[in-house]
Formats: C-alpha cells, structure tokens, sequence
C-alpha cells in the first residue's frame, strides 16, 4: 500500500520557511499569520514521524533530514507551478523559464534573484533543477546555466564565470584539537566528497600532495550544495568551488584554511536556443546574469 501524501499546506510551509530560515518571514510570504505557520509545521513534523527544524532561543537551522527532504519537496513544487503554467497557456513573453543545477540554484543563484525581480517587474521567473542538458522545446524551458567549455551545438552560449578549486571548512576547525596547518593535516581529518565528483585528486595533485588522500574514510554527497552544507556544520572539509562557497566566506560560515587554489579549465554558460536567443525576455535576464557573475550587479 502506497504511503499517504503529507500536507500540501504543511509542504508549502516548510519549504517556505526552510528557504528563508524563518517562521516570520514565510508566514508574510504565504499571507498567514507566524502561528499557522508553526502548527503546520508541526502537522506535518508529526505526519512524517520526525524532525524538520532545529529550534533555538533566535534561530533556525534545518535537521539533517529536512536537508535531504528540501530538493525533493522544492523540485515538486517547481513541477506544480511548470504544469499549471503549460494548462493554463500564460504567455511565455512574461515568464522565463531556467533550468540549472540545484546546488548552482541554491548556494549563487537564487540569493541574488530578486535583484532581478526587482528590476524586470513584468517577467516570471521559473527555476527547474536537472543535471542533465535540456531540450527547450521538449521541457518548456528559455534558458539553462550549464558547467563546460560551450561548445553546444544549435545553441548560443554566454560565457559568465570560471571557478577555481579549493578546501573549505568550518571556523571551527581551525581550532579543533586537531591542527589543521598544511595539507598535509588533511590525512587526519573527514573528506567530504560530491559524488561522481573528482575534485579532490585534482588538487592534491596541484599541491604536491598524495593522491591517496582523497581516498581515505570520508562523507559522500550526491548533491554539492549538501557537501558544502556539512562543511559549515563542521562535519568535515569539503572542496569547495568559488561559485558555491563565496557567500559562505563571505558571512563567515566557511573558511579557506590553505592559500592553493586550482583554476578550473571550464566554466559556466547561459545557454539559450539559437532562434530565440535575442527575445525581450532572455536579452534582459542575459544581461542582469552577466553582470551578476562579474559582481557588477
């Protein structure tokens, strides 16, 4: 027997406040009041059998569990409002459809969004997550943020940033019982691995470091945003690229604990179809994505 669906609302309530890390600010998004907010999600903690946030006195962060769940929930949602828009037939010159990889979305994405959103009122932006290369006419979709060296066939690809490669942790290990000076400490500390990911070799062999480091006992991750999530809970160093982690530097949730950074010899590219790469729509959202990259918007 197929397991019962939770709560759509419950859904809508937790997705909310896990992207904004905050009851307040997801019950003025949803138009409810703070207290509705928490008994869904207290429903909805109680329908699953298990926690979704952790509570403190003035913050709130996510249980391990509600980090797995999110992507699952936040594509599913994504899905929803893709279909109700193909039933409905809006016109696709006011909604912009992107599809790009869910820890690009998450970790550069999506926090500058609304700078976007603020200034282009008039266009609906979409965000569908998918790791493999989307065929527009199929999928619906305007545009995609692809990792490679931009040589697609059929279609227009604008450069926008490179990334560089290094190890990223917590502060907190700066500190630990456990010296964390050179690489060479790394053998005594957790890996953090994104699958299918071969980051790791390629530093070390930049740093003059053993190859077999990397596999020594670590954590795997099938998503990079999660990698990056546990290297600020401090379960370990992840191998962080520029595009994901400078936010978290920035505020001071991850540090970059050896100066050795490896160029990466690809890149990141807005994709657009070829014959509808200078619409109204896709020219602006071009525009505000290359400025964004260069740190310029």
């Amino acid at each position: 027997m197929s397991a019962r669906l939770p709560s759509l609302n419950g859904l809508r309530a937790f997705e909310a406040a896990a992207r904004h890390l905050s009851f307040t600010q997801a019950a003025a998004e949803l138009n409810v009041t703070q207290t509705a907010i928490s008994h869904q999600i207290r429903r909805l903690e109680e329908e699953l059998g298990l926690r979704l946030f952790v509570r403190q006195n003035r913050s709130l962060s996510l249980t391990a569990e509600a980090r797995e769940y999110l992507p699952g929930v936040r594509a599913a949602f994504n899905d929803l409002k893709l279909a109700t828009d193909r039933l409905l037939r809006r016109d696709d010159g006011h909604v912009l459809t992107v599809s790009t990889l869910a820890s690009l979305a998450a970790k550069w994405l999506l926090p500058r969004l609304a700078d976007f959103q603020e200034s282009h009122p008039g266009i609906d932006v979409r965000i569908a997550t998918s790791t493999s290369l989307v065929d527009f006419e199929r999928d619906k979709v305007d545009a995609a943020i692809r990792y490679g060296r931009g040589q697609w066939p059929g279609v227009r690809a604008d450069w926008l940033m490179a990334d560089e490669l290094f190890p990223v942790c917590s502060p907190a290990l700066l500190t630990g019982d456990k010296p964390l000076r050179s690489p060479e400490d790394l053998k005594d500390h957790v890996l953090l691995h994104a699958i299918n990911g071969d980051d790791w070799r390629l530093w070390l062999t930049a740093a003059g470091l053993p190859t077999d480091i990397s596999k020594q006992p670590g954590v795997t991750f099938d998503l990079m945003f999660m990698t990056v999530q546990a290297a600020i809970d401090g379960l370990g160093i992840a191998m962080g690229r520029t595009t994901y982690v400078q936010d978290d530097i920035t505020k001071g949730r991850l540090v970059v604990p050896f100066r050795i950074a490896l160029p990466a010899n690809a890149g990141f590219y807005l994709v657009t179809p070829q014959a509808r790469a200078d619409a109204p729509k896709l020219a602006a959202f071009r525009q505000w994505l290359t400025a964004s990259a260069q740190n310029k918007a």
